[in-house]
Parts: structure tokens; sequence; C-alpha cells
């Protein structure tokens, strides 16, 4: 929980803040020793990084590499392990879905099936939205109830879906469907308790319906649940920092962490540019703007080094509009890291920048995992960005006399 310690520091002005997440951005050194930061061109981040203060963030604790749920509370200001989100939540919100305090709801991956039930894609290939589209048609039509409970099925973007099972006692304590390599045997779920028994005899009578449903589709035949939970109850942010603030993301996901914490969503964005010409137009009616930049993620899970490089100097080519706007904060960071060399999330430290007129900076050359270790503020956690960029921004009282 946040303290009260903040809550009775925070004070209104003017001000504006723009934190931007590159999700995923931080790598780890490939066979040239430079991660995919140091490969990409980018003459802006590297402008910016000059007269900004640098360090490196720890998204949960030394080691322990987190999901995006987790990782994006820490930014913002909340303490992940207090406020744990299960990722069905956060998908559902993201769509726009209003969830009721006992729905259980699911993240749903399309998967590609062998017939002795081994995953051999954990996205089928990531389908397009459209025929994504259409499987969540064919399942909402032939998957109505399972047992007492209500099923719904609701297409997201590319492979992923969203499940909201909706009856009594669905307590959402249990353990991904996932084998999470491609080549393993599939996996149920199970419960972690004994109250969450009937959540997970449910949710695995589904995953038996969609095989049926769609066995002679290819590639998207399976599906994988994850992140199965009920709706948390969090304090807003708006009410715990007093900012107007709003998300300006892509994906889902994201959106739904936004609405889970009170922020505005702006619909309709599909590229950075879109987001850019977003935060131009929003930018008198917000205090905040969250800004999410998804494919650096996508691309370092598919282990696509050049294509992650290539997100990055597309950012770098917009950045100039975002800081021609001169905010009294501009916050630059990762949610994670995701090494495309890994191909997955990773327990790495991640880039961090922020700038304002009151930045203590050292002169690093550029923005990158080597020049954000040497950086002003060190190795902190993420958790406390936020607490830092309310300072920068001048919204924070002195504490005591």
């Amino acid at each position: 929980m946040i303290g009260e310690k903040i809550k009775n520091l925070i004070q209104q002005n003017e001000s504006k803040i723009v934190l931007v997440v590159m999700d995923g951005v931080g790598d780890i050194s490939g066979n040239d020793g430079k991660t995919a930061l140091e490969q990409a061109r980018t003459p802006a981040l590297d402008r910016l990084a000059a007269v900004s203060e640098l360090g490196l963030t720890i998204p949960v604790d030394i080691g322990i590499t987190p999901g995006s749920g987790p990782a994006h509370i820490s930014l913002f200001g909340y303490d992940p392990v207090q406020h744990e989100v299960g990722r069905g939540v956060l998908e559902a919100l993201g769509i726009g879905l209003t969830l009721e305090k006992e729905n259980l709801a699911a993240r749903a991956n399309f998967a590609t099936r062998t017939p002795d039930g081994i995953i051999t894609d954990r996205r089928a290939g990531r389908i397009p939205t459209e025929e994504n589209e259409r499987l969540c048609a064919i399942l909402g039509k032939n998957i109505k109830k399972i047992k007492d409970v209500e099923v719904n099925v609701y297409p997201g973007k590319e492979h992923r879906f969203v499940v909201v099972f909706k009856g009594k006692e669905l307590f959402g304590n249990l353990y991904d469907a996932d084998p999470q390599e491609a080549g393993k045997k599939e996996k149920l779920v199970q419960a972690a308790d004994k109250k969450s028994e009937r959540a997970a005899a449910v949710a695995n009578e589904f995953i038996k319906e969609v095989n049926r449903v769609i066995a002679d589709e290819y590639p998207a035949n399976t599906c994988l649940l994850r992140g199965m939970a009920n709706p948390p109850e969090i304090e807003k942010f708006g009410d715990l920092y007093g900012l107007k603030s709003c998300a300006i993301a892509t994906y889902p996901m994201y959106k739904g962490l936004s609405r889970l914490v009170g922020m505005d969503i702006k619909e309709g964005l599909v590229s950075i540019e879109d987001e850019v010409k977003e935060l131009e137009k929003s930018y008198k009616e917000y205090d905040f703007f969250y800004i999410h930049v998804k494919k650096t993620d996508s691309y370092g899970e598919d282990g696509k080094l050049e294509e992650k490089i290539a997100v990055i100097e597309e950012f770098d080519s917009c950045l100039e509009k975002i800081t021609e706007l001169n905010p009294e904060v501009l916050c630059i960071t990762a949610d994670h890291s995701t090494p495309a060399a890994m191909k997955s999330h990773s327990w790495h430290p991640c880039p961090f920048l922020i700038k304002s007129r009151f930045c203590r900076f050292t002169g690093e050359e550029g923005f990158s995992e080597k020049e954000c270790a040497s950086g002003s503020l060190g190795t902190f956690m993420a958790k406390d960005a936020m607490q830092l960029m309310l300072a920068h921004a001048g919204r924070l009282k002195k504490f005591g006399a």
C-alpha cells in the first residue's frame, strides 16, 4: 500500500508528466557485445540522455522475472507484491469489459496442438486479429455454459482472447494451463487451494470443449489459459496523486492496467506515430500521460533482434515531437527486460531516464543499459519511480518541519 506519507505530501500545480514505457526494451549483450539499444541508431534519445538523469530499475525484486502486470503496477507506484493482479482481469478491462466481483477472467492464447497433446506453437503463429474474431465467434456459439457457469468469449488482438466465467464460488487462485515452451505437453489448470478447485474444473472443461470445437482448424486448434483471476480492489491513481491521467496504448492489456487504476483510455491507436499525435491532441487536457510502446517486447519474445532494433529507431524518430511539448517531466523506461536471445521476459534491471529542469545529470552519451548503469540515479526499485517523477514535477511538499 502506498503510504499516507506520500499522499499527505501531494501538492497541486500546472506541471505535466509524460511516462513512456518501451515494453521489454532492456536486453543483454549479443555476440557483438552490444544490446538492442546500443545497436540502434538513436540520435534523439542520445541527445536527451546527455541532459537527463539515468539509472536502472528493478521491477519486483532482484532476480525475479516479472510479468507485464506487476511490472507496470510498479511503475505506477504500487507495490506489485501487495497488489497482484491477474492478467485475465487486465485483458478483460483492456477490451472494455466490466467485471463483477465474483467473475473469473482468463487471458487466453490461441495455440497449435498435435493430436497427442504437444503444443508446437504457443501463439498459433500470431494469427491475424480477423482470424481471432472468426474463431471467437465459433467458440461463443458452441460453448455458452459449463455446468451452471455462463461462458463468454471475447476476441483480443492477434492470438489473444479473453474468457469470462460467470457463476458462484469461482475463486481465482489458479495455476496457468500453459507449458511456457513450444514442444512440451499441454497443461491443465490446477487449483492452488481447496476453494479454487471448482473454478479449475470449469476452466479445464472449457479447454476440452475448445479442443473439440476447433479441432479441424489450423494453426489455431487449441487454447492456453493464463492469468485467471477475480477483479481486485485497488486505490485509484488520481486519488493517490491528485493527477488527471490518461493512457495512450495500442494493446488491450495495457489499457486494462490503466483502466484498473482509473486512467482515461484513448482508443483507436495503431502505431507509435498515432500515439504521439494523440499526446499532442490531448496535451492540454491532462496532467499525466502514460504512453506504451509494445513491439519492442513482441519482437524480443520472438527472438527477432533486428526488428526490435527497428522499433527502437522508430520511436526515436518520433521523440522530438514529444520533447517539443516541453513537459516538466519526461520519463522513458521499460516495464521489464525482454532479451531477444532469451525470447522471454527476464530479471535484468531496466534502463531509466528522467528529464526535468531539476536534473543532476552527469553527461552520459546515450540511452542504453551500460550508460544507465553509470547514471546518477544508480539502481533502484521501479515502484519508487512515480515518487521521483512527482518530486521532479514539484508536486511533493517538504516532509517535516
